[in-house]
């Protein structure tokens, strides 16, 4: 399972840098919305991979950390989903506006033309 978590995270972060190192606006956006899932995700991998573990106690129980997983992780990745939605849409409100403004959705704000 860490296997495939891990070649996750490394695809989603270099696709992410790819697209960042692209001249459109939208690829740059994409890049970095591809970035943050990786985060997100390397964040919830460190929160240790439990599968079917409670993340709460139970009322009376005793804290086992071997049977538990760690609920800060899984709490920062919500926090961080909600807050990469947001910065994604106003990257795109941004990104509208500036295409209206300079008719072109270069990076730099300038058409590159080959001759």
């Amino acid at each position: 399972m860490e296997l495939i978590l891990s070649a996750g995270i490394g695809t989603l972060t270099a696709s992410g840098v790819y697209l960042l190192l692209r001249p459109r606006t939208y690829q740059v956006v994409i890049g970095l919305s591809l970035l943050s899932y990786a985060v997100n995700l390397f964040i919830f991998g460190m929160g240790r991979l439990r599968v079917n573990a409670p993340p709460i106690l139970e009322p009376g129980g005793v804290g086992d950390l071997a049977r538990h997983t760690d609920p800060l992780a899984q709490a920062l990745v919500l926090t961080a989903i909600v807050i990469g939605f947001a910065m994604t849409a106003l990257f795109l409100v941004v990104l509208l506006a500036s295409r209206g403004f300079t008719g072109t959705d270069h990076v730099d704000g300038r058409e590159q033309r080959g001759d």
